[in-house]
């Protein structure tokens, strides 16, 4: 109801509002949950996922229904941090005992509660084999026809009470998360534009999703989940996403499974223009992205999620090592440390970073990435892979807080050039080729304010250079430290 009012608002109203206040009115909209009677916990978890777009891809690894914790902890083994979302599975598919089942699933909730407690995100997917049929393998990707899928979606069959049934199970556990009042990303019949799972490819799939919904919002009051709809990515096994879209109404995060390493631009792009501003995710991933794509063309994932063993079948440990240590990717440590005011604006540590294949700043960036901060001796090596050694310039922005309320010098340290503003006033303009040299100037900041920075740089050739400091009366001369800097 709150979602069709404010559209129909929003229609009547656009051709007589300015583009900032449509554009406000549009993100309102995009931003609404599925669910108008979410949990506060929920709301706020959606509400940092909104804030946290386009600043970093949050890290997510999945564990299978036998052993939960598995793969996060190997990957903390590994990398040294544990991803930020933790996917788990509800689906029972060894030919595991009603007994077994039961164990099994308390011990994904048990975990997720703990998982939770340490300031990261749960996420539940969910294999469902043919309601009434034992829990197996093939019994989760068997062929079944339109007709016969039918059947369990048509009130008053055999097929449909099974359904429900299974359905009811399944909402004990949810529950236990929900009266702990656990936020859950709910990703339940994903691939459906495929033919490998039971309710892959059928015309009536809407249906199905539907009665899930209703039965857990309705019957079961399970106000805790955020719907993640998560089809395959397109490709020649199966269709187009848009055909099995639920629609805003029913869905908070469209996630979109790619594998064989296919992170098509188009793929993103189509994923978005569908959702129509709200979140989009790689629901499931074999390889791990590359964070250079991510945050130059494909900045709105939220977040993805590696399945299973597949982190260490499809990646080598020092691309995970890398990808889990790189500035764009938010682990649990930094995602739980994120703030989100009332205003929706969350603060990250680091800085934006814009590199161009020229000195001057000019033409499209060849790479985006946040960087802790700025002091870099690159002497004659290249910033990063892809930016030339030579007649390279680099603009950072973000925002800096200080510790004590006074007066501040700011130094730069630069071979060649070098710029900063501070709230937009030019302190040093050292614009020239030059070797090593140091500038300063001065500015009053105010603890605990962000104020806005702009840094700019240009290498010549030979030795390149950019360090940045701070000193006054109260704190040494030294590099501004990673911890003073906020993202945009």
């Amino acid at each position: 109801m709150e979602q069709r009012i404010l559209r129909d608002m929003i229609d009547s109203a656009s051709r007589f509002v300015s583009d900032v206040e449509w554009q406000t009115a549009f993100r309102k909209l995009s931003m609404t949950p599925a669910n108008p009677e979410l949990v506060a916990s929920a709301r706020t978890l959606l509400k940092k996922l909104y804030a946290l777009q386009g600043k970093g891809v949050i890290s997510g690894q999945h564990d299978y229904l036998e052993s939960p914790d598995e793969f996060s902890d190997k990957l903390k083994n590994t990398s040294g941090q544990y991803a930020a979302l933790h996917g788990y599975e509800l689906g029972a598919i060894n030919n595991q005992s009603e007994q077994q089942m039961d164990i099994q699933r308390q011990g994904v909730v048990s975990s997720a509660i703990r998982w939770y407690g340490t300031g990261g995100i749960v996420a539940l997917s969910y294999h469902a084999p043919l309601p009434g049929t034992v829990s197996a393998w093939s019994n989760v990707s068997m062929s079944l026809s339109n007709a016969e899928f039918d059947k369990y979606i048509t009130p008053d069959t055999t097929q449909y009470a099974a359904l429900i049934g299974e359905l009811d199970k399944i909402a004990v556990y949810l529950k236990r998360l929900s009266d702990a009042a656990i936020p859950v990303l709910w990703r339940p019949y994903h691939e459906m534009n495929g033919g490998w799972f039971w309710w892959g490819q059928k015309s009536n799939f809407l249906e199905l999703w539907n009665i899930m919904y209703d039965r857990f919002t309705s019957v079961h009051k399970l106000h805790n989940l955020l719907w993640v709809w998560s089809p395959n990515a397109k490709n020649e096994w199966c269709d187009a996403p848009a055909g099995y879209y639920p629609g805003a109404g029913r869905v908070d995060i469209l996630a979109l499974d790619i594998y064989d390493g296919d992170f098509k631009d188009s793929h993103h792009d189509e994923l978005w223009d569908l959702g129509r501003g709200k979140l989009i995710a790689i629901g499931e991933n074999g390889e791990l992205p590359s964070t250079a794509l991510l945050a130059k063309t494909q900045n709105k994932w939220s977040y993805q999620m590696t399945w299973g063993k597949l982190l260490y079948d499809n990646n080598k440990e020092a691309v995970i090592k890398a990808f889990m240590n790189d500035a764009f990717t938010l682990t649990r440590d930094e995602y739980a440390a994120t703030r989100v005011s009332e205003g929706n604006d969350v603060h990250i540590n680091g800085l934006l970073g814009q590199y161009f294949n020229n000195a001057t700043l000019s033409g499209t960036t060849e790479l985006v990435r946040t960087d802790a901060n700025i002091n870099f001796i690159w002497r004659q090596a290249a910033p990063a892979p892809g930016i030339q050694a030579d007649l390279f310039s680099v603009r950072w922005s973000g925002r800096l807080s200080a510790v004590y309320s006074e007066s501040y010098n700011i130094y730069s340290s630069s071979d060649d050039g070098m710029r900063v503003w501070i709230d937009g006033v030019l302190i040093i303009d050292s614009w020239v080729k030059q070797s090593g040299q140091e500038r300063k100037g001065s500015v009053n900041l105010i603890a605990g304010k962000l104020h806005e920075v702009k840094v700019e740089y240009f290498e010549n050739q030979g030795d390149a250079r950019a360090v940045l400091m701070w000193g006054s009366s109260s704190q040494a001369k030294g590099v501004i430290p990673a911890g003073a800097f906020y993202l945009p």
